[in-house]
Parts: C-alpha cells; sequence; structure tokens
C-alpha cells in the first residue's frame, strides 16, 4: 500500500530568537490513511512538543512520492527529480517529474542525499532543481503489522528457547533410559537366579520330606 503524506500547519506562540512570544504557524507532515487521522495524529504529536494551546488551520496531501531522513542533518529540502524515459513508437524523450523530501544541512548535501536514494533507480533522471523546505519535521505512520512483528520477534524467541529446552529433555530421557534398562535387566537377572535357587531348594526339601514318608 503507498504512503499517503498529509501536510498539517500548525498555528500557535513561540519564543523568537529575541526572547519574544510571537504568533507562527509552521508545517508539518504526518502519514495516515485519511484527513480525520491526520488530523488525529498531528494533535497527538504535537500535544508532546507544545505545552501552550495551538491550532490545525490547514490539512492537505503533500505532493512528495518518498521521504528520506538522514542523521546528523537537521533541516529539510525539497527536491524535484525528472524521470526519463523513452518512446520506442515515436523515438522521443520523455520526462516525468516527482518530489522527494530529503533531509540534510545544506543544498549541496541534499544533492548528494538525493543521488544515493536514487541509485537504484532503472530510469535515467536528472534532478533540475533543490530548495529548502518550510517542513519543520516528519511523523511516520507505524503499522499494525509492524507493531506485530515487534510482539511476535519474542515469542519465536520464546519458542525457539522451547525447542532446544524439548530436545535437551529428550537425549536426558534417553540418557536415564540407557542407565536404568542395564540397571534393570541386572536386577531382573538377579531375581530370577534367586527364584532358581528357592526352587530349587524346595525341590530338594520335598524330596527329603518324601523319602522320609516313605521309610
Amino acid at each position: 500500500m503507498s504512503t499517503t503524506w498529509y501536510e498539517c500547519k500548525v498555528k500557535y506562540r513561540k519564543l523568537d530568537d529575541s526572547g519574544v512570544q510571537k504568533v507562527t504557524t509552521e508545517p508539518y507532515l504526518v502519514d495516515a490513511l485519511s484527513y480525520t487521522e491526520a488530523e488525529t495524529r498531528i494533535n497527538e504529536e504535537m500535544s508532546a512538543y507544545i505545552s501552550e494551546e495551538f491550532k490545525i488551520t490547514n490539512i492537505k496531501i503533500a505532493n512528495f512520492a518518498e521521504i528520506h531522513p538522514f542523521e546528523n542533518s537537521d533541516r529539510w529540502f525539497k527536491s524535484k527529480v525528472a524521470l526519463i524515459s523513452y518512446d520506442e513508437e515515436s523515438g522521443k524523450e520523455r520526462k516525468s517529474s516527482m518530489y522527494l523530501l530529503v533531509q540534510a544541512n545544506d543544498v549541496k548535501e541534499a544533492y548528494d542525499n538525493t543521488i544515493s536514494m536514487m541509485k537504484d533507480s532503472v530510469s535515467d533522471y536528472t534532478v533540475p532543481a533543490i530548495s529548502e523546505s518550510p517542513i519543520m519535521d516528519v511523523f511516520p505512520y507505524f503499522s499494525g503489522e509492524e507493531e506485530q512483528l515487534e510482539k511476535t520477534q519474542p515469542i519465536e524467541k520464546v519458542n525457539f528457547s522451547q525447542e532446544e529446552v524439548s530436545e535437551e529433555v529428550d537425549v536426558v530421557e534417553e540418557k536415564i533410559l540407557e542407565e536404568v534398562n542395564p540397571a534393570q535387566e541386572e536386577i531382573s537377572e538377579e531375581v530370577n537366579s534367586i527364584e532358581e535357587e528357592v526352587v530349587e531348594e524346595v525341590n530338594s526339601s520335598q524330596e527329603e520330606t518324601s523319602e522320609e514318608v516313605d521309610v
């Protein structure tokens, strides 16, 4: 399922560099399934950052095909990428544009990061324009599938551990049986030997008694 990014403008009071409170409106991006969910999510996200009252003044679908954050970067840049294709019938070159939001510290780094993200592209392309974006921050949406994956990982580890324990138990049981069976055989042989001795003694005693009776 393709990702839909919503640009949400948030209006609130903010301290400027001189320490004076001024009303400002800043755009943020959230990944959501609808306008309603985008509004809910931006309210939740901003509540964690803004202690004072704020207002969502506008929500619209952003025209970014992809979002690419980079570590140690604090600014966002809008990169225009022109994809080049060739019409085999007419032999003419065709261009289609898409926009990437790339995190970087300056324009040059934004260009390098854009090239890095496009390195696996099967189409020819150019980067005709890069400009700094007013986007302040990006809040990606983590789906239930990802949460479920995180939940199942410990379970898989537990199951694996249980299998190992089961195998160890089987090995121990086999060792015990190997030790017990010879012992049982030895005991059985001793019992049989004793029984034979008792039977011989009883038979001998009976024979002697019979001889005395006959006399």
